[in-house]
């Protein structure tokens, strides 16, 4: 008898050359398949919802699996966890109906790119947030990020190699914000939007049905260029319909992006 699990995972992707298994260096899936085949004593394959890149980071990642263990899932949660590198944790272990599946089963998405805008990046922010130094239009960059909600072809935001068939997708909230962090964690002291170091965290938020190759980090290059004044706001709703990713802004790092959570319909979970 076998079972699904249905498992969420927070990681650092610093180390890593993302979430798919490759030929060489180590990936997040690969460490989940090995540490379950060690628990479940036989091979285990686990399908992520997304394959996030070298670098990119997780809060809620979401993985699914096929398992004969009869072990309660939080003791499976447990033993992960003890196998796993410290960088790497579940955070939860469910049942799942059997034909769940972590990719094909979600409803959506959330992702949300940070940057660190100011003279010095805090030590404590220089693995997750891309640093800009140079003063950024906020309220521009949101209007603009607002202009991307609805359903849209967005191949002027897409990567080559994705392999899609379609690259419609349904945009349902895109915001930029500035992200109030705690005490202490920039350095500066009593000052939580920066302090000494004189900068604040900017969050570029994007929630949709789905997501093309490189997508939310091609949509962050170009409205940095908007905020920085290189680009006018209003030109988003033309680069759509151009569908001509040499005509949108430039691919932002790796290490900015995290996905938050992936949703599921109800009777998929």
């Amino acid at each position: 008898m076998s079972r699904t699990l249905k498992l969420t995972l927070a990681y650092d992707g610093t180390a890593y050359v993302g979430w798919q298994r490759q030929a060489e260096g180590v990936s997040i899936q690969g460490l989940l398949e090995e540490a379950l085949a060690r628990f479940d004593g036989t091979p285990v394959a686990v399908h992520g919802a997304g394959r996030t890149d070298a670098g990119v980071h997780a809060l809620g990642q979401v993985a699914s699996a096929r398992v004969a263990t009869v072990h309660d899932p939080a003791v499976i949660r447990r033993a992960l966890n003890a196998m796993l590198p410290g960088d790497v944790r579940v955070l939860s272990v469910e049942e799942a109906p059997e034909n769940f599946h972590a990719r094909y089963s979600a409803a959506g998405k959330r992702y949300e790119y940070r940057i660190w805008q100011g003279p010095v990046q805090p030590p404590f922010v220089r693995t997750w947030s891309w640093h800009l130094p140079h003063q950024l239009d906020i309220e521009a960059m949101g209007r603009a990020a607002r202009a991307l909600e609805g359903t849209h072809d967005f191949s002027a935001f897409q990567s080559a190699g994705g392999g899609v068939v379609s690259a419609v997708r349904t945009v349902t909230r895109a915001r930029v914000e500035r992200r109030v962090l705690p005490p202490g964690v920039t350095g500066g002291g009593a000052d939580a939007d920066g302090g000494e170091a004189g900068g604040y965290l900017v969050s570029v938020q994007l929630e949709a049905n789905g997501f093309l190759r490189h997508m939310v980090r091609a949509v962050v290059g170009t409205l940095v260029e908007i905020g920085g004044g290189r680009r006018s706001g209003a030109s988003v709703p033309q680069l759509l319909e151009s569908h001509d990713r040499g005509a949108s802004g430039p691919t932002a790092p790796a290490h900015g992006l995290v996905l938050v959570r992936v949703d599921y319909p109800a009777a998929a979970r």
